[in-house]
């Protein structure tokens, strides 16, 4: 069809438009009617994927371990932040050890990388899946101890309840009182192993101290190494000690 064709049919829409006008207050809403509503379903489809299905639901079902309380990521140091974050450092510390690489000091993970909390009782795999659906990779950042005071100090002006292991970060409104890793104050000539997501070791959550470190990639997903770990504890102890402590916090906080 040519654009001559195209020229004579708009012409004769628009003679025909100027004689007979549109009434659009004649028209009637009428009762919304699904599409599918009276489909079939394709039985030679439902038979290929049940097998596929019935596969998935098993394994997303799956038990791996057990709680008694429920596990939240709410408050400075909630149970589920600071559980996730020691086994962020225990994957890490024992994937450096098989590697050759020095033992991993500390951890620090996200609040916002969790999504969702997990009601006490029994802990499936969609549980984790739900919690973690990124495919973030664990990985060890090697920093100087000028680059480790920058994370304390990150943590100062923020307040923000990132979780972290095996580090103390205690600051009254917005001054720092006393900063531990692994139970000792920074020595600055020391170099220190920090374990995190490849997220935050790139700067995300405006974490730019770790962007002046040596990235060591463990290849570990973090989701998996979760199931793992959940697997290896039938009956989860969630960590109580206090981890942030952030004594009469400035307004500016930003917590989750």
């Amino acid at each position: 069809m040519n654009l001559k064709y195209w020229g004579a049919v708009i012409a004769v829409l628009a003679l025909t438009s100027c004689r007979t006008p549109v009434v659009l207050n004649r028209i009637e809403p009428e009762k919304n009617i699904s599409v599918s509503e009276n489909l079939p379903e394709d039985q030679n489809l439902v038979e290929v994927i049940a097998p596929y299905k019935k596969e998935l639901e098993g394994k997303m079902n799956t038990r791996l371990s057990h709680t008694a309380v429920d596990l939240n990521k709410q408050g400075d140091n909630s149970n589920l932040g600071n559980l996730l974050a020691d086994f962020t450092f225990e994957g890490a510390d024992e994937w450096a050890k098989k590697n050759g690489i020095p033992a991993v000091d500390a951890a620090v993970i996200n609040i916002g990388g969790i999504r969702t909390s997990i009601g006490k009782g029994a802990i499936l795999s969609r549980h984790i899946y739900e919690v973690m659906p990124f495919e973030n990779e664990v990985v060890i950042v090697k920093m100087t101890g000028e680059q480790v005071a920058a994370l304390f100090d990150y943590y100062l002006s923020s307040q923000k309840n990132n979780p972290v292991s095996r580090l103390v970060i205690e600051t009254d409104a917005g001054k720092p009182v006393r900063y531990l890793i692994a139970g000792n104050p920074v020595n600055r000539n020391q170099t220190y192993y920090i374990a995190t997501s490849d997220y935050l070791a790139a700067g995300g959550d405006n974490m730019s101290f770790f962007t002046d470190g040596q990235v060591i990639n463990t290849g570990i997903k973090m989701r998996d190494l979760f199931m793992d770990k959940f697997k290896a504890n039938p009956e989860v102890k969630a960590p109580s000690d206090l981890r942030l402590i952030f004594k009469n916090k400035p307004n500016r906080t930003n917590n989750e």
